[in-house]
Protein backbone atom coordinates (compact mmCIF):
# COMPACT_ATOMS: atom_id res chain seq x y z
CA UNK A 1 0.00 0.00 0.00
CA UNK A 2 2.79 2.78 0.92
CA UNK A 3 4.35 1.63 -1.88
CA UNK A 4 1.96 2.43 -4.29
CA UNK A 5 0.87 5.42 -2.41
CA UNK A 6 4.31 6.91 -3.53
CA UNK A 7 4.66 9.27 -6.22
CA UNK A 8 4.57 8.54 -10.00
CA UNK A 9 8.07 10.31 -10.09
CA UNK A 10 9.25 8.31 -6.79
CA UNK A 11 8.04 4.73 -8.36
CA UNK A 12 8.90 5.32 -11.78
CA UNK A 13 13.13 5.85 -10.49
CA UNK A 14 12.69 2.89 -8.37
CA UNK A 15 12.12 0.95 -11.60
CA UNK A 16 15.27 2.87 -13.61
CA UNK A 17 17.52 1.91 -10.55
CA UNK A 18 16.42 -2.12 -11.23
CA UNK A 19 18.27 -2.24 -14.78
CA UNK A 20 21.34 -2.15 -12.61
CA UNK A 21 20.19 -5.74 -10.98
CA UNK A 22 18.41 -6.81 -14.29
CA UNK A 23 19.83 -5.20 -17.76
CA UNK A 24 17.05 -4.82 -19.94
CA UNK A 25 19.53 -6.69 -22.46
CA UNK A 26 19.78 -10.05 -20.22
CA UNK A 27 15.55 -10.85 -21.03
CA UNK A 28 17.47 -11.66 -24.66
CA UNK A 29 18.96 -15.16 -22.50
CA UNK A 30 17.23 -18.35 -23.35
CA UNK A 31 17.10 -21.28 -20.76
CA UNK A 32 20.20 -23.52 -20.40
CA UNK A 33 19.66 -26.52 -22.54
CA UNK A 34 22.04 -28.63 -20.71
CA UNK A 35 19.91 -28.50 -17.23
CA UNK A 36 16.56 -27.47 -19.20
CA UNK A 37 13.82 -30.30 -18.05
CA UNK A 38 12.30 -32.72 -20.99
CA UNK A 39 9.22 -31.20 -22.33
CA UNK A 40 7.72 -34.03 -23.15
CA UNK A 41 8.12 -35.25 -19.78
CA UNK A 42 6.49 -32.33 -18.80
CA UNK A 43 3.32 -32.70 -20.84
CA UNK A 44 2.87 -36.34 -20.03
CA UNK A 45 3.20 -34.85 -15.94
CA UNK A 46 0.35 -33.18 -16.54
CA UNK A 47 -1.59 -36.22 -18.55
CA UNK A 48 -1.61 -37.80 -14.93
CA UNK A 49 -4.40 -35.34 -13.76
CA UNK A 50 -6.47 -35.64 -16.93
CA UNK A 51 -9.21 -37.60 -18.31
CA UNK A 52 -7.54 -40.32 -19.93
CA UNK A 53 -10.14 -41.34 -22.52
CA UNK A 54 -9.35 -37.41 -24.03
CA UNK A 55 -5.85 -37.19 -23.49
CA UNK A 56 -4.95 -38.49 -26.74
CA UNK A 57 -7.06 -35.46 -28.39
CA UNK A 58 -5.04 -33.16 -26.37
CA UNK A 59 -2.09 -34.56 -27.85
CA UNK A 60 -2.96 -35.08 -31.43
CA UNK A 61 -4.59 -31.62 -31.02
CA UNK A 62 -1.13 -30.01 -30.06
CA UNK A 63 1.18 -32.27 -32.92
CA UNK A 64 -0.66 -30.61 -35.59
CA UNK A 65 1.79 -27.49 -35.89
CA UNK A 66 4.52 -25.93 -33.85
CA UNK A 67 2.12 -23.01 -33.07
CA UNK A 68 -0.09 -25.73 -31.41
CA UNK A 69 2.00 -27.40 -29.77
CA UNK A 70 3.29 -23.83 -27.78
CA UNK A 71 -0.89 -23.13 -27.30
CA UNK A 72 -0.51 -26.20 -25.19
CA UNK A 73 3.04 -26.26 -23.75
CA UNK A 74 2.22 -23.74 -21.06
CA UNK A 75 3.72 -25.47 -18.61
CA UNK A 76 6.91 -26.32 -20.58
CA UNK A 77 7.32 -22.38 -20.81
CA UNK A 78 7.08 -21.58 -17.13
CA UNK A 79 9.53 -23.97 -16.52
CA UNK A 80 11.96 -22.62 -18.41
CA UNK A 81 11.09 -18.69 -18.02
CA UNK A 82 12.08 -19.85 -14.32
CA UNK A 83 15.17 -20.64 -15.40
CA UNK A 84 15.77 -16.82 -17.31
CA UNK A 85 16.62 -13.56 -15.57
CA UNK A 86 13.56 -11.88 -13.28
CA UNK A 87 12.52 -8.75 -12.40
CA UNK A 88 10.56 -9.26 -9.20
CA UNK A 89 8.39 -6.20 -10.64
CA UNK A 90 5.66 -8.49 -9.35
CA UNK A 91 1.80 -7.99 -11.68
CA UNK A 92 -1.18 -10.81 -11.69
CA UNK A 93 -0.03 -12.77 -15.10
CA UNK A 94 -2.51 -14.24 -17.30
CA UNK A 95 0.32 -17.07 -17.43
CA UNK A 96 -1.02 -17.87 -20.56
CA UNK A 97 -0.67 -14.74 -23.07
CA UNK A 98 -0.47 -16.40 -26.44
CA UNK A 99 -1.92 -14.22 -29.50
CA UNK A 100 -4.87 -17.08 -29.44
CA UNK A 101 -5.83 -16.07 -26.05
CA UNK A 102 -6.67 -12.55 -26.83
CA UNK A 103 -10.24 -11.82 -28.28
CA UNK A 104 -13.66 -9.99 -28.49
CA UNK A 105 -16.10 -10.70 -26.30
CA UNK A 106 -19.60 -8.82 -24.42
CA UNK A 107 -18.92 -6.23 -21.63
CA UNK A 108 -21.95 -6.19 -19.07
CA UNK A 109 -22.69 -3.30 -20.51
CA UNK A 110 -23.18 -5.31 -24.09
CA UNK A 111 -20.54 -3.11 -25.44
CA UNK A 112 -17.90 -5.16 -27.31
CA UNK A 113 -14.42 -5.38 -26.02
CA UNK A 114 -11.12 -6.60 -27.05
CA UNK A 115 -8.87 -8.28 -24.40
CA UNK A 116 -7.32 -11.35 -22.81
CA UNK A 117 -9.61 -14.24 -22.51
CA UNK A 118 -8.15 -17.15 -20.88
CA UNK A 119 -7.01 -17.31 -17.30
CA UNK A 120 -6.33 -20.75 -16.31
CA UNK A 121 -2.73 -20.39 -15.53
CA UNK A 122 -3.20 -17.10 -13.98
CA UNK A 123 -0.62 -16.37 -11.26
CA UNK A 124 1.56 -13.27 -9.42
CA UNK A 125 4.88 -13.12 -10.68
CA UNK A 126 7.32 -11.16 -13.10
CA UNK A 127 5.95 -8.84 -15.95
CA UNK A 128 8.41 -10.04 -18.40
CA UNK A 129 6.88 -13.52 -18.26
CA UNK A 130 3.56 -12.69 -20.07
CA UNK A 131 5.81 -9.95 -22.62
CA UNK A 132 7.63 -13.31 -23.40
CA UNK A 133 4.77 -15.64 -23.72
CA UNK A 134 3.32 -13.27 -25.69
CA UNK A 135 6.46 -12.65 -28.12
CA UNK A 136 7.10 -15.67 -28.58
CA UNK A 137 3.82 -16.78 -30.19
CA UNK A 138 4.23 -14.24 -32.33
CA UNK A 139 7.16 -15.68 -33.87
CA UNK A 140 6.00 -19.14 -33.63
CA UNK A 141 2.62 -17.78 -35.39
CA UNK A 142 4.92 -16.29 -38.01
CA UNK A 143 6.71 -18.84 -38.88
CA UNK A 144 3.92 -20.80 -39.15
CA UNK A 145 2.33 -18.81 -41.49
CA UNK A 146 5.26 -18.79 -44.02
CA UNK A 147 6.46 -15.48 -43.14
CA UNK A 148 9.78 -13.82 -43.99
CA UNK A 149 12.19 -13.39 -40.64
CA UNK A 150 12.31 -9.66 -41.47
CA UNK A 151 8.29 -9.89 -41.36
CA UNK A 152 8.30 -11.73 -38.06
CA UNK A 153 11.16 -9.58 -36.52
CA UNK A 154 8.57 -6.65 -37.00
CA UNK A 155 5.66 -8.46 -35.71
CA UNK A 156 7.44 -9.56 -32.50
CA UNK A 157 8.66 -5.99 -32.12
CA UNK A 158 5.53 -4.72 -32.22
CA UNK A 159 3.98 -6.78 -29.67
CA UNK A 160 6.59 -5.23 -27.31
CA UNK A 161 6.84 -1.68 -28.52
CA UNK A 162 2.90 -1.85 -28.29
CA UNK A 163 3.28 -3.07 -24.63
CA UNK A 164 5.91 -0.44 -23.80
CA UNK A 165 4.76 2.55 -25.24
CA UNK A 166 1.04 1.51 -23.64
CA UNK A 167 2.82 1.08 -19.68
CA UNK A 168 4.18 4.44 -20.63
CA UNK A 169 0.29 6.44 -21.05
CA UNK A 170 -1.65 4.66 -18.32
CA UNK A 171 1.57 4.88 -15.97
CA UNK A 172 0.13 8.50 -16.05
CA UNK A 173 -3.23 8.10 -15.24
CA UNK A 174 -4.46 7.38 -12.11
CA UNK A 175 -5.63 4.18 -10.15
CA UNK A 176 -9.87 5.07 -10.97
CA UNK A 177 -8.59 5.69 -14.95
CA UNK A 178 -6.88 2.82 -15.27
CA UNK A 179 -9.77 0.41 -13.90
CA UNK A 180 -12.07 1.74 -16.58
CA UNK A 181 -9.56 1.72 -19.27
CA UNK A 182 -10.21 -0.38 -22.00
CA UNK A 183 -10.19 -1.06 -25.48
CA UNK A 184 -13.36 -1.09 -27.13
CA UNK A 185 -14.50 -1.98 -30.69
CA UNK A 186 -14.29 1.21 -31.97
CA UNK A 187 -10.76 1.92 -30.78
CA UNK A 188 -9.65 -1.31 -31.94
CA UNK A 189 -11.29 -0.35 -35.20
CA UNK A 190 -9.45 2.79 -35.33
CA UNK A 191 -6.59 1.35 -34.39
CA UNK A 192 -6.16 -1.26 -37.11
CA UNK A 193 -7.83 1.21 -39.78
CA UNK A 194 -4.93 3.74 -39.14
CA UNK A 195 -2.08 1.01 -39.74
CA UNK A 196 -3.57 -0.32 -42.78
CA UNK A 197 -2.72 -0.37 -46.46
CA UNK A 198 -6.50 -1.11 -47.60
CA UNK A 199 -8.63 0.24 -44.61
CA UNK A 200 -11.62 -1.24 -46.28
CA UNK A 201 -10.56 -4.75 -46.27
CA UNK A 202 -9.58 -4.23 -42.39
CA UNK A 203 -12.60 -2.95 -41.91
CA UNK A 204 -14.45 -5.79 -43.68
CA UNK A 205 -12.33 -8.38 -41.69
CA UNK A 206 -13.15 -6.77 -38.20
CA UNK A 207 -16.84 -6.15 -38.71
CA UNK A 208 -16.99 -10.16 -39.91
CA UNK A 209 -15.33 -11.10 -36.67
CA UNK A 210 -17.45 -8.83 -34.30
CA UNK A 211 -21.09 -10.49 -36.35
CA UNK A 212 -19.83 -13.77 -35.42
CA UNK A 213 -19.32 -12.93 -32.50
CA UNK A 214 -22.59 -11.09 -31.57
CA UNK A 215 -23.89 -14.28 -33.06
CA UNK A 216 -22.45 -16.38 -30.32
CA UNK A 217 -25.17 -16.05 -27.20
CA UNK A 218 -27.04 -18.56 -25.39
CA UNK A 219 -29.49 -18.65 -28.06
CA UNK A 220 -27.13 -19.90 -30.53
CA UNK A 221 -26.05 -22.51 -28.46
CA UNK A 222 -29.52 -24.17 -27.46
CA UNK A 223 -29.93 -24.07 -31.18
CA UNK A 224 -26.30 -25.72 -31.98
CA UNK A 225 -26.17 -28.00 -28.99
CA UNK A 226 -29.30 -28.80 -28.30
CA UNK A 227 -32.49 -30.61 -29.21
CA UNK A 228 -36.01 -31.77 -28.20
CA UNK A 229 -35.53 -35.56 -27.27
CA UNK A 230 -38.79 -37.40 -26.16
CA UNK A 231 -40.80 -33.74 -25.07
CA UNK A 232 -37.33 -32.79 -23.07
CA UNK A 233 -34.85 -30.10 -24.16
CA UNK A 234 -31.23 -31.64 -23.91
CA UNK A 235 -27.80 -31.33 -25.10
CA UNK A 236 -27.09 -33.61 -28.01
CA UNK A 237 -24.23 -35.88 -27.54
CA UNK A 238 -21.00 -35.94 -30.31
CA UNK A 239 -18.72 -38.41 -28.86
CA UNK A 240 -15.86 -37.64 -27.61
CA UNK A 241 -16.56 -34.08 -28.11
CA UNK A 242 -19.89 -34.27 -26.18
CA UNK A 243 -21.18 -36.62 -23.98
CA UNK A 244 -23.62 -36.88 -21.51
CA UNK A 245 -23.14 -36.73 -17.88
CA UNK A 246 -26.79 -38.01 -17.16
CA UNK A 247 -26.16 -39.49 -14.16
CA UNK A 248 -25.60 -36.49 -12.25
CA UNK A 249 -28.99 -35.55 -12.49
CA UNK A 250 -30.51 -39.14 -10.95
CA UNK A 251 -32.13 -38.53 -7.78
CA UNK A 252 -29.41 -40.23 -6.27
CA UNK A 253 -27.03 -37.01 -6.65
CA UNK A 254 -29.50 -34.35 -6.50
CA UNK A 255 -28.39 -33.23 -3.22
CA UNK A 256 -24.69 -33.40 -4.67
CA UNK A 257 -25.10 -30.99 -7.51
CA UNK A 258 -27.03 -28.94 -5.28
CA UNK A 259 -24.71 -28.60 -2.63
CA UNK A 260 -21.96 -27.88 -5.93
CA UNK A 261 -24.32 -25.27 -7.73
CA UNK A 262 -24.99 -23.75 -4.02
CA UNK A 263 -21.19 -23.12 -3.36
CA UNK A 264 -20.73 -21.57 -7.08
CA UNK A 265 -23.71 -19.34 -6.57
CA UNK A 266 -22.21 -18.21 -2.91
CA UNK A 267 -19.20 -16.81 -4.67
CA UNK A 268 -21.33 -14.64 -6.83
CA UNK A 269 -22.46 -10.56 -5.71
CA UNK A 270 -25.55 -10.59 -4.22
CA UNK A 271 -27.58 -9.08 -7.01
CA UNK A 272 -25.56 -11.44 -9.61
CA UNK A 273 -26.99 -14.78 -7.78
CA UNK A 274 -30.79 -13.23 -7.27
CA UNK A 275 -30.46 -12.83 -11.23
CA UNK A 276 -29.30 -16.58 -11.61
CA UNK A 277 -31.48 -18.32 -9.10
CA UNK A 278 -34.67 -16.89 -11.90
CA UNK A 279 -32.91 -19.74 -13.76
CA UNK A 280 -32.73 -23.83 -13.33
CA UNK A 281 -31.01 -26.31 -14.73
CA UNK A 282 -32.27 -28.62 -17.62
CA UNK A 283 -29.25 -30.33 -18.62
CA UNK A 284 -25.42 -31.17 -18.45
CA UNK A 285 -22.89 -32.32 -20.94
CA UNK A 286 -19.28 -32.55 -20.84
CA UNK A 287 -17.64 -30.70 -23.41
CA UNK A 288 -13.80 -30.88 -25.11
CA UNK A 289 -12.51 -27.16 -25.13
CA UNK A 290 -9.51 -25.62 -26.62
CA UNK A 291 -6.30 -27.62 -27.25
CA UNK A 292 -3.96 -27.53 -24.02
CA UNK A 293 -7.08 -27.84 -21.44
CA UNK A 294 -7.86 -31.28 -23.36
CA UNK A 295 -8.49 -33.58 -20.55
CA UNK A 296 -9.40 -31.22 -18.31
CA UNK A 297 -13.03 -31.55 -16.50
CA UNK A 298 -15.07 -29.47 -18.71
CA UNK A 299 -18.83 -29.32 -18.43
CA UNK A 300 -21.68 -27.07 -19.79
CA UNK A 301 -25.25 -26.25 -18.11
CA UNK A 302 -28.05 -25.32 -19.60
CA UNK A 303 -30.62 -23.53 -17.61
CA UNK A 304 -33.97 -22.44 -18.21
CA UNK A 305 -36.30 -19.41 -16.59
CA UNK A 306 -39.80 -20.63 -15.71
CA UNK A 307 -40.89 -19.37 -19.44
CA UNK A 308 -38.21 -20.72 -21.29
CA UNK A 309 -35.40 -18.39 -21.60
CA UNK A 310 -32.33 -20.01 -21.97
CA UNK A 311 -28.89 -19.87 -20.33
CA UNK A 312 -25.55 -21.42 -21.15
CA UNK A 313 -22.67 -21.51 -18.37
CA UNK A 314 -19.74 -23.24 -18.51
CA UNK A 315 -17.67 -24.84 -15.19
CA UNK A 316 -14.38 -25.87 -16.33
CA UNK A 317 -11.63 -27.72 -14.05
CA UNK A 318 -9.06 -25.08 -12.23
CA UNK A 319 -5.70 -26.83 -10.77
CA UNK A 320 -2.65 -24.92 -9.44
CA UNK A 321 -1.82 -22.86 -12.23
CA UNK A 322 1.70 -23.65 -14.39
CA UNK A 323 3.83 -20.58 -12.69
CA UNK A 324 3.16 -21.73 -9.08
CA UNK A 325 6.28 -24.45 -8.72
CA UNK A 326 8.13 -21.54 -9.87
CA UNK A 327 7.41 -18.76 -7.53
CA UNK A 328 4.67 -19.17 -4.76
CA UNK A 329 2.09 -20.86 -3.70
CA UNK A 330 -1.64 -19.47 -4.07
CA UNK A 331 -3.40 -17.93 -1.70
CA UNK A 332 -6.98 -19.10 -2.99
CA UNK A 333 -8.13 -22.78 -3.76
CA UNK A 334 -7.63 -23.27 -8.03
CA UNK A 335 -11.05 -22.57 -9.26
CA UNK A 336 -10.90 -18.95 -7.15
CA UNK A 337 -7.67 -18.59 -8.10
CA UNK A 338 -8.86 -18.31 -11.80
CA UNK A 339 -11.81 -15.92 -10.78
CA UNK A 340 -9.63 -13.73 -8.42
CA UNK A 341 -7.15 -13.64 -11.07
CA UNK A 342 -9.27 -12.81 -13.94
CA UNK A 343 -11.41 -9.98 -12.07
CA UNK A 344 -8.08 -8.32 -11.42
CA UNK A 345 -6.77 -7.89 -14.84
CA UNK A 346 -9.58 -8.15 -17.06
CA UNK A 347 -11.45 -4.84 -18.16
CA UNK A 348 -14.98 -6.17 -17.96
CA UNK A 349 -15.76 -9.50 -16.99
CA UNK A 350 -18.54 -11.65 -17.25
CA UNK A 351 -21.48 -11.07 -14.57
CA UNK A 352 -21.73 -14.98 -13.71
CA UNK A 353 -17.63 -15.37 -12.85
CA UNK A 354 -17.93 -17.67 -9.90
CA UNK A 355 -15.95 -20.63 -8.62
CA UNK A 356 -16.99 -24.11 -6.77
CA UNK A 357 -15.79 -27.55 -5.64
CA UNK A 358 -16.53 -30.90 -5.70
CA UNK A 359 -14.98 -34.66 -5.29
CA UNK A 360 -14.45 -37.52 -7.55
CA UNK A 361 -14.82 -40.58 -6.99
CA UNK A 362 -11.71 -41.58 -5.18
CA UNK A 363 -12.68 -38.77 -2.66
CA UNK A 364 -10.25 -36.32 -4.41
CA UNK A 365 -10.96 -32.59 -4.40
CA UNK A 366 -11.79 -31.01 -7.84
CA UNK A 367 -12.17 -26.90 -8.55
CA UNK A 368 -13.81 -25.57 -10.86
CA UNK A 369 -14.67 -22.23 -12.17
CA UNK A 370 -17.93 -20.74 -13.92
CA UNK A 371 -18.76 -18.82 -16.60
CA UNK A 372 -21.29 -18.24 -19.84
CA UNK A 373 -20.38 -20.54 -22.39
CA UNK A 374 -21.04 -17.90 -25.60
CA UNK A 375 -22.02 -14.34 -24.88
CA UNK A 376 -20.29 -12.83 -27.84
CA UNK A 377 -16.96 -14.31 -28.35
CA UNK A 378 -14.47 -14.35 -30.97
CA UNK A 379 -11.19 -14.47 -31.91
CA UNK A 380 -9.02 -13.63 -35.06
CA UNK A 381 -7.85 -16.52 -36.65
CA UNK A 382 -4.52 -16.01 -36.32
CA UNK A 383 -2.90 -19.03 -39.08
CA UNK A 384 -4.56 -16.74 -42.13
CA UNK A 385 -2.52 -13.60 -41.06
CA UNK A 386 -0.05 -12.17 -43.30
CA UNK A 387 2.84 -9.48 -42.15
CA UNK A 388 1.08 -6.64 -41.80
CA UNK A 389 -2.07 -8.40 -39.97
CA UNK A 390 0.34 -9.88 -38.07
CA UNK A 391 2.25 -6.88 -36.97
CA UNK A 392 -0.94 -4.97 -36.28
CA UNK A 393 -2.78 -7.62 -34.31
CA UNK A 394 0.50 -8.27 -32.26
CA UNK A 395 0.59 -4.83 -31.50
CA UNK A 396 -3.13 -4.43 -30.22
CA UNK A 397 -2.22 -7.56 -27.82
CA UNK A 398 0.53 -5.70 -26.62
CA UNK A 399 -1.02 -3.09 -25.19
CA UNK A 400 -3.83 -4.74 -24.03
CA UNK A 401 -1.46 -7.00 -21.70
CA UNK A 402 0.00 -4.03 -20.69
CA UNK A 403 -2.89 -2.32 -19.01
CA UNK A 404 -4.00 -5.06 -17.68
CA UNK A 405 -0.18 -5.35 -15.30
CA UNK A 406 -1.51 -1.94 -14.57
CA UNK A 407 -4.26 -3.12 -12.66
CA UNK A 408 -2.56 -5.04 -10.47
CA UNK A 409 1.41 -3.83 -10.54
CA UNK A 410 2.76 -1.03 -10.58
CA UNK A 411 2.98 0.43 -14.32
CA UNK A 412 5.47 3.81 -12.70
CA UNK A 413 8.19 1.59 -11.20
CA UNK A 414 7.89 -1.18 -14.91
CA UNK A 415 7.61 2.10 -17.30
CA UNK A 416 10.76 3.50 -15.55
CA UNK A 417 12.32 0.20 -15.61
CA UNK A 418 11.43 -0.17 -19.61
CA UNK A 419 12.96 3.35 -20.20
CA UNK A 420 12.04 5.31 -23.11
CA UNK A 421 14.23 3.47 -26.05
CA UNK A 422 13.79 0.22 -27.68
CA UNK A 423 16.69 -1.72 -25.94
CA UNK A 424 13.67 -4.00 -24.08
CA UNK A 425 12.24 -4.74 -27.20
CA UNK A 426 15.45 -5.92 -29.21
CA UNK A 427 15.99 -8.20 -26.09
CA UNK A 428 12.76 -10.05 -26.55
CA UNK A 429 12.70 -10.59 -30.02
CA UNK A 430 16.11 -11.66 -29.64
CA UNK A 431 14.28 -14.25 -26.75
CA UNK A 432 11.55 -14.90 -28.96
CA UNK A 433 13.58 -15.89 -32.19
CA UNK A 434 15.43 -18.58 -29.97
CA UNK A 435 12.40 -19.38 -28.33
CA UNK A 436 10.84 -20.02 -31.50
CA UNK A 437 13.59 -22.58 -32.63
CA UNK A 438 13.34 -24.18 -29.37
CA UNK A 439 9.47 -24.74 -29.74
CA UNK A 440 10.32 -26.27 -32.96
CA UNK A 441 12.40 -28.81 -31.60
CA UNK A 442 9.97 -29.31 -28.93
CA UNK A 443 7.28 -30.11 -31.36
CA UNK A 444 9.77 -32.61 -33.44
CA UNK A 445 10.15 -34.45 -29.90
CA UNK A 446 6.77 -34.50 -29.44
CA UNK A 447 6.18 -36.19 -32.67
CA UNK A 448 8.49 -38.69 -32.09
CA UNK A 449 7.32 -39.89 -28.81
CA UNK A 450 3.91 -39.85 -30.51
CA UNK A 451 6.01 -42.08 -33.46
CA UNK A 452 7.99 -44.39 -30.70
CA UNK A 453 4.73 -44.72 -28.72
CA UNK A 454 5.47 -43.05 -25.55
CA UNK A 455 2.64 -40.92 -25.82
CA UNK A 456 -0.51 -42.08 -28.01
CA UNK A 457 -2.48 -39.02 -30.19
CA UNK A 458 -5.73 -39.44 -31.96
CA UNK A 459 -5.54 -36.87 -34.92
CA UNK A 460 -8.91 -35.65 -37.22
CA UNK A 461 -11.02 -34.63 -34.31
CA UNK A 462 -12.52 -31.25 -35.08
CA UNK A 463 -14.39 -28.83 -32.37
Amino acid sequence: MHQHRASRRVRREAGRDRQSQVPLEAHAALPDLESRRDPVEILAGQDEFRLQHLVPIRHGRMSATPFTFYRGAAAVMASDLSQTPTTDLTVQLCGDAHLSNFGVFNGPDRRIVFDLNDFDETHPGPFEWDVKRLAASVAVAGRNNGLSEEKIDRAVRNSVQGYRETLERVSELGPLDVHYWRLELDRVREVIEDAAGDKKKARARLDKLTKKATRKNSLRALDKLTDIVDGRRMIVPDPPLITRVDQLLEPDAAERMGRFFGHYLSSLPRHRRLLLERYGIVDIAHKVVGVGSVGSRCLIVLLESGDGDPLFLQFKEATASVLEPYTAASKFEPGRRVVEGQRLTQTAGDVFLGWSHDTDEQGNAKYFYFRQLWDGKGSADIDEMGGKRLSRYARLCGGVLAAAHARSGDASMIAGYLGDDDTFDQAIAEFSHGYADLTERDHRAHLDAISSGRIHAVHDIDG
